[in-house]
């Protein structure tokens, strides 16, 4: 507390001076209630090796959170700054930010975007909660969620490729019609070049059952969430709840295009290219998709 009041007199002082204006700093601490002594004692002091290593790895985990769009705590930071060389523990790092008054968003939205559920039994779970493909293009999983804006929802249509966790295509409309969910599939099929036949998982909702969808997605397996069971799709319920914990309930948005822009800045700059994820060994989704590639041409390389 005496340090912090020793600070701010050095500030005002400071800024009395260059001001030119003329300011007593004997008065300051009397009315603050220190002593004058203590506060030349404080101003003679030199930092030792421990505290200057302390600042600085404050000011290193004060830019590692401001990359990561303030959303990073104390775990992640911690592997960042020991990828970088520092030996240092969490709770640490947890201690420091707390120091700092940082801390992750936390901020859990919840809503319903599934039109119309079909709990036929001829729709089958084939995914089973296997999370944990062992290559890409092996199993994706799609749906819906919405975003509030001052002209009304809109709604974001993801596909995840579960190996990386990376979004693999987006679309963001005003409607929840079938054609979104459709142009989203097109988008991905595009950009991942398959081949194979893959996994496609969704909920039962109405877009997913509809003959439109399942003619984009005839050489795919498609599976469904189990009636009532909303945990077979976690992960990208878990990634809508992620982009708006972190990044979208952080403003107030105007309308369609104010959206898109949020979107495109979280998930094209930041998720996908920056952001680590434990699944991951705390790499970005793009980096542990290049991992993967990087292996897999090792393996043919010494096959060969």
């Amino acid at each position: 507390m005496t340090e912090a009041i020793y600070l701010e007199v050095t500030e005002k002082a400071e800024a009395a001076r260059k001001a030119k204006r003329r300011v007593s700093v004997s008065g300051m601490l009397k009315i603050l209630g220190v002593s004058r002594s203590g506060y030349h004692a404080w101003l003679k002091h030199v930092p030792s090796n421990a505290e200057k290593r302390r600042e600085a790895v404050k000011a290193k985990i004060k830019d590692i959170y401001d990359e990561s769009k303030q959303n990073y705590g104390a775990p992640k930071i911690t592997q960042v700054l020991r990828k970088s060389g520092e030996i240092i523990s969490e709770r640490t790092v947890g201690q420091y930010m707390k120091q700092m008054g940082i801390k992750a968003q936390w901020i859990k939205p919840w809503t319903i975007t599934t039109k119309d559920s079909d709990f036929s039994s001829e729709l089958q779970n084939i995914l089973d909660e296997q999370f944990n493909p062992e290559r890409p293009n092996t199993v994706w999983c799609t749906d819906i969620t919405y975003i509030w804006t001052i002209d009304g929802f809109v709604y974001l249509t993801s596909i995840m490729d579960l190996y990386s966790r990376k979004i693999i295509a987006w679309t963001l409309s005003t409607t929840l019609e079938v054609s979104c969910v459709i142009e989203t599939i097109n988008k991905a099929k595009a950009r991942r070049k398959i081949e194979e036949p893959l996994i496609l998982h969704s909920d039962r909702g109405s877009q997913y059952v509809s003959n439109e969808y399942k003619r984009v997605t005839a050489n795919m397996q498609c599976s469904y969430s189990k009636k009532a069971y909303p945990w077979d799709n976690a992960c990208i319920e878990s990634f809508h709840s992620l982009i708006k914990r972190e990044w979208l309930n952080r403003f107030k948005i105007r309308d369609f295009a104010h959206a898109y822009r949020l979107v495109f800045e979280y998930l094209e700059a930041f998720y996908n290219t920056k952001r680590i994820h434990s699944h991951c060994d705390y790499m970005s989704p793009n980096d542990y998709e290049e991992l993967y590639r990087r292996v897999q041409q090792n393996e043919l390389l010494m096959a060969g």
